[in-house]
């Protein structure tokens, strides 16, 4: 079990596939509230604050506890209830714990179950969560 949120996007309408994205972060680093912006722009909840990840089929899939399942908390609002399906395939894990200052910062992975997955620190600015959506929908740029 990690300490970290999940969240969706797709499959359906301009998403080829479904891109889960697994949130990490020390406790307090922004975990739920990127996971609340995601979902606002169209994410679906996974999991918040626990996330399992077990492979299937080869890939690592990503699932909530069973007691937490549809739930997210919104620092000073509280619990609340919303959209979730029960597993993902990880597609990007994104630490809340790292702040990246480059501008155009050189490609990442992470290993997780024995296959290559795509990584990002933590971007400050009003963008990050926008860039993420846009990556769920076309990917890394490459030239050539």
């Amino acid at each position: 079990m990690r300490h970290a949120s999940a969240v969706v996007f797709g499959p359906g309408g301009t998403d080829p596939a479904p891109f889960g994205v697994l949130i990490e972060g020390p406790s307090g680093s922004g975990k739920s509230a990127l996971a609340l912006q995601l979902i606002a722009l169209g994410a679906t909840l996974v999991a918040d604050d626990r996330t399992r990840i077990a492979a299937r089929d080869g890939w690592p899939w990503l699932y909530a506890p069973e007691r937490m399942r549809g739930v997210i908390e919104a620092r000073g609002v509280g619990l609340i209830a919303v959209p979730h399906v029960a597993a993902a395939p990880l597609s990007l894990i994104v630490d809340m714990g790292t702040v990246e200052t480059a501008r155009l910062p050189a490609p990442a992975t992470r290993e997780v179950l024995g296959q290559r997955i795509r990584y990002l620190s933590r971007v400050d600015g009003p963008h990050f969560a926008g860039s993420i959506v846009a990556l769920s929908k076309g990917g890394w740029w490459h030239d050539g």
